[in-house]
C-alpha cells in the first residue's frame, strides 16, 4: 500500500457488523481499566471505527517497544529468502572475533533459529548485561553471558536475542536493520520516517 492510499471508510452495518458491538467493546475496555492508546476496527478492507485516547493522535509518532521483535524476525525471514543466511547458522560463525577465549558447548551450538524462538538456553534476559558496559561491544557481552541450558530446550523472554539478530543482519548486509527494512517493508506499507534506537556501535 502506498502512503497516498487509505483504507476506505464504511459503517459497521454495511460490512456486516453491529455498531452496538463496537460500542460495547469500548465500554468494556473502559470499565476494565485497560489503557489503549488507539483503536481501529477493520472488516472487509474497510475502516468501521477508529479513535485515539489523549494525548495520542494519528500523526503523533509512537514508541512501539517489543513490536520491534516482529520487525526483526521479518527482516531475518527476508534475508533467508534472499540467501544471505540460514536458520541453521550458528551465532558464533558471524562473530569469531567477539567469541570468548573458552567457548562453552551450549554457546557453540546456538543458532539463528534459537535467537528467533528465544530459546538461546540462557536463564534470564541478557539485555541488562549488554547495557552494563557501554564501552564494550554488546555482541561480545552477549556471547559472554552464561548459557545454562541446551539451546532450543528452554524459553526465556530475551531482548538480547533480538539484538543479536539485528547485529547478524547488519554483519551480512552492511546496513542497519532500519535501512534494510525501509525498501522491503516500511515503504511498501506506507510507514513513513520510522526511527529505531541503536547501541553505541550503531546496531538497531
Amino acid at each position: 500500500m502506498h502512503a497516498s492510499q487509505r483504507f476506505p471508510r464504511s459503517t459497521p452495518e454495511l460490512q456486516g457488523m453491529a455498531s452496538g458491538a463496537i460500542s460495547n467493546f469500548l465500554t468494556a475496555i473502559q470499565q476494565q481499566g485497560i489503557e489503549l492508546h488507539s483503536v481501529m476496527v477493520v472488516r472487509h478492507g474497510h475502516v468501521l471505527a477508529e479513535g485515539w485516547w489523549a494525548p495520542y493522535q494519528a500523526g503523533r509518532p509512537h514508541l512501539l517497544f517489543s513490536l520491534s521483535k516482529s520487525f526483526t524476525s521479518t527482516a531475518i525471514g527476508l534475508a533467508i529468502a534472499e540467501g544471505l543466511l540460514s536458520l541453521d547458522d550458528t551465532v558464533l560463525s558471524f562473530f569469531p572475533e567477539e567469541a570468548p577465549a573458552e567457548i562453552p558447548a551450549n554457546l557453540a551450538t546456538m543458532q539463528i533459529r534459537h535467537l528467533l524462538m528465544m530459546g538461546t538456553g540462557q536463564a534470564k534476559d541478557t539485555m541488562d548485561a549488554l547495557k552494563q558496559h557501554p564501552d564494550v561491544s554488546w555482541v561480545k557481552s552477549f556471547l559472554q553471558c552464561p548459557v545454562e541450558y541446551e539451546p532450543g530446550t528452554h524459553f526465556t523472554y530475551n531482548s538480547g536475542a533480538t539484538y543479536m539478530l539485528s547485529a547478524i543482519l547488519s554483519k551480512v548486509t552492511g546496513a542497519s536493520l532500519l535501512e534494510y527494512l525501509e525498501p522491503r517493508l516500511f515503504k511498501p506499507l506506507g510507514i513513513l520516517n520510522p526511527t529505531w534506537e541503536s547501541c553505541p556501535r550503531g546496531i538497531n
